[in-house]
């Protein structure tokens, strides 16, 4: 429902392309997803691949577009579409391949970036840990160098794309540094026998992703494998600060499109279903959900909007962290209200099987916890708020001193 008066001639050919795309995944493909009968579909990235519209930002020289994250974010709605572990599969094209773009050597971006945007390689983030969640540099998985190659030990959990990714981003601790964020490095660790799935999990939605925990038994990585090549080691804080732009802004512009979907599913059904002789989109009940979920979804979009054209401006990063987080936040949020909304206008046929309202419910509820919870994003948002605020203070009228009696500075107690 997005204006196109507002997206350039790119930006539609990027959407209808994408559209294009969304409608060619197979249904059977979403359902034995969500059955868990597929448990990692390489069939839907080879397919993006091949209608190249993997890599939207990357260079052309490996093969991406060489646009911006604005066409990305355009792409990342329609993706949403599909529900939440497909956009995931998609985005971490993406997000890893941010890291080779930002970080890698000129072999790395040969070896893992091209193939990647191909649909040849597939690609997972080994990020998280029981120990060490939304607490990133509490990580205790090790890589020890060992002459021209480090061994790598420990294990990662709730990593998507585990059971079928070719290789994986993996941050492990290789400095002796009492400062952590000066003692992790980002390493490009190809899939093999010591690199071990343990364990997939039973997830309440999300499924077919493949996610699952890790184990890494002594994996031989060499030092070209680590992101950067020598110059990286001990280097993986910058690495991963760098990835929290792509991490959240994939997840904010795939909530607006499985906002969209449910709020399409449920505007259809209101003008359909009758009751006490009338349209039930004739009852204010049910309109007014509508309508908040109408605005909410502009709301976000236009959020959402405006951090990827600050982030293509090369904004300030502080600046930029805060516009970021507050997408992700406000965007994942606004999708799951916009779900609930959908799922009460159509009642009791919302909670079955024969719409996929309760898949999407399912679904969307992963959103506000992954990449960091909704409650680190108001941390970061409060805090760079606040960092800006007190150093500029007030701009423009200062409204404070506005108040008939606000010369009374001993009325002014502040401790």
């Amino acid at each position: 429902m997005l204006s196109e008066r507002i997206l350039s001639e790119t930006e539609l050919e990027i959407r209808d392309r994408v559209r294009d795309f969304v409608k060619w995944v197979p249904k059977r493909l979403i359902i034995d997803m969500d059955a868990d009968k597929v448990r990692y579909p390489a069939e839907f990235l080879e397919e993006a691949g091949r209608r190249n519209i993997l890599g939207i930002r990357f260079p052309q020289k490996y093969g991406g577009l060489g646009l911006g994250w604005k066409e990305e974010v355009v792409a990342l709605e329609e993706i949403g579409v599909l529900g939440t572990s497909l956009a995931c599969l998609y985005s971490l094209v993406s997000i890893v391949g941010e890291a080779i773009d930002k970080f890698g050597t000129e072999e790395q971006k040969e070896k893992y970036l091209a193939p990647m945007i191909a649909g040849k390689l597939k690609p997972a983030e080994a990020l998280t840990e029981p120990r060490g969640g939304s607490d990133f540099f509490g990580a205790t998985c090790t890589a020890e160098r060992k002459g021209d190659h480090f061994v790598l030990r420990g294990y990662k959990r709730f990593i998507v794309g585990a059971e079928g990714a070719d290789f994986f981003l993996v941050y492990a601790k290789t400095g002796s540094s009492e400062d952590p964020k000066r003692s992790m490095t980002a390493f490009l660790v190809d899939r093999c026998p010591e690199v071990e799935v343990k364990y997939l999990y039973g997830l309440m939605g999300t499924r077919g992703g493949g996610t699952g925990r890790i184990f890494f038994n002594n994996v031989k990585v060499p030092v070209e494998n680590i992101l950067g090549g020598e110059a990286g080691i001990n280097r993986g804080a910058e690495v991963f600060y760098q990835m929290m732009i792509p991490e959240r802004m994939t997840s904010a512009a795939g909530a607006l499109g499985m906002a969209r979907a449910a709020l399409e599913v449920a505007a259809k059904y209101s003008d359909r279903r009758k009751a006490f002789g009338q349209k039930i989109r004739r009852f204010q009940a049910v309109s007014f959900k509508i309508a908040d979920s109408i605005m909410e979804l502009d709301a976000a979009r236009a959020l959402v909007y405006q951090t990827a054209q600050a982030i293509d401006a090369d904004d300030d990063p502080e600046k930029l962290r805060r516009l970021v987080s507050e997408s992700k936040a406000f965007a994942t949020e606004m999708a799951w209200r916009v779900v609930n909304n959908a799922m009460q206008v159509m009642g009791g046929i919302g909670y079955t099987n024969v719409y996929p309202i309760e898949k999407m419910l399912r679904d969307v509820r992963l959103i506000m916890i992954w990449t960091g919870t909704n409650e680190i994003m108001r941390l970061i948002i409060q805090h760079e708020f606040y960092k800006e605020f007190l150093a500029k203070g007030v701009e423009g009228r200062d409204i404070e001193k506005d108040a008939p009696e606000a010369h009374m500075e001993e009325e002014k107690v502040y401790e």
